[in-house]
């Protein structure tokens, strides 16, 4: 009997070891100088500074300890290219507006009177022209960022009134979080100068930071296609997307598929929770248990929880098959620069399909 539970044991830990291929994978050391020369391999033809993203991106990997296997070094190549074609600081068309609109409408919702704003931004800026002039010629994230950054400043009680107006929350070659970024400070191996905002913007902080959120969580998937719409949406979204689409399927009620499994921040049920309540005694958990497990669903070890196989087991034996553990998000993506209908599915494949070319140059 001992011998029989220490087989199962050992077949769980490689049915585990298998799924390695999706988590922050561990491999065989490789030398920086071989990783970096398979980078410049790799990028597209047209990249510019070849050796220079090959340093960045093959240092952030050592930093993190993320193994650089040809299959991640693809998967941030893909996502670089997707969001900036392997620009540092990329041009946005029409961004004054853009942000003018986006400062107009988070003043709004602060209850800060528009005029006050537009007084503001009426003020002389160092070289002469107004914040409002400034803002207006502004060609990319960085030089908006910045220009914000100086108008925050220079404002009587600038940080209180503005502080939060910032219209600028992604940057870098990699479109990262400026959120993200700041959460994840910690260990980040270049010297400061000014803020984590301003190294975003940089190749070498816009690369740690967008590999960071890319690759630097653990996940069972078995495509790296889930990653690329986690990127989109948020960590494990895919992974929640499929639990969502199970308690939907267990329960007869329609759900979105977004991955996102509690309000958070609020004690008051969403409608995933709610859903997830009808079930409860099919479950044989009460509610206080159901609220706690969900809110394990920014982790890894959300999948080993109670709920989570007893949904998926109820999902199966009323569709009398086995169904996917990670399907693409259904959200549709808004940002004050996206002027079209798109979504995360849209984005992730879109991903994927430069992923696969990466792959084929490998080849």
């Amino acid at each position: 009997m001992q011998a029989k539970r220490f087989i199962s044991s050992v077949a769980v830990l490689l049915v585990l070891a298998g799924c390695g291929s999706q988590r922050t994978q561990e491999a065989a050391v490789r030398n920086p100088a071989e990783v970096k020369a398979e980078i410049v391999r790799l990028l597209p033809a047209k990249t510019v500074d070849r050796q220079g993203w090959a340093t960045d991106i093959q240092a952030a990997f050592a930093a993190q300890n993320i193994s650089p296997t040809t299959q991640n070094l693809c998967s941030v190549l893909a996502v670089t290219e997707q969001e900036s074609t392997f620009q540092v600081d990329p041009s946005v068309p029409g961004l004054g507006k853009i942000a003018r609109d986006e400062i107009d409408r988070r003043a709004a919702k602060a209850h800060v009177p528009g005029l006050l704003v537009s007084a503001a931004l009426q003020l002389k800026a160092p070289g002469g022209k107004s914040y409002s002039d400034r803002l207006n010629a502004a060609r990319s994230e960085k030089e908006l960022s910045r220009i914000f950054d100086d108008f925050i400043n220079m404002v009587p009680m600038g940080q209180t009134l503005f502080g939060g107006f910032n219209p600028v929350h992604t940057g870098g070659p990699m479109q990262v979080s400026i959120d993200f970024a700041e959460q994840q400070a910690k260990g980040y191996p270049y010297p400061v100068n000014g803020s984590i905002r301003q190294e975003v913007f940089s190749r070498r902080g816009g690369m740690y930071f967008g590999i960071a959120h890319l690759l630097g969580y653990p996940v069972s998937y078995q495509q790296p296609l889930y990653r690329f719409a986690d990127f989109n949406a948020g960590w494990y979204a895919s992974r929640n997307a499929a639990f969502q689409s199970a308690v939907s399927r267990a329960s007869g009620k329609t759900l979105a598929l977004d991955g996102d499994l509690v309000l958070h921040g609020s004690i008051m049920p969403g409608t995933t929770e709610l859903a997830v309540r009808s079930l409860g005694k099919q479950l044989d958990m009460r509610n206080p248990t159901i609220r706690a497990q969900l809110e394990q669903g920014n982790s890894l070890a959300f999948e080993n929880t109670k709920l989570y196989r007893r949904v998926f087991a109820l999902a199966e034996k009323a569709e009398g098959r086995s169904l996917p553990r990670a399907v693409l998000p259904g959200i549709e993506l808004k940002s004050p620069k996206i002027t079209r209908k798109l979504t995360t599915a849209w984005f992730a494949k879109r991903v994927d399909e430069r992923y696969q070319r990466c792959m084929a140059r490998a080849k």
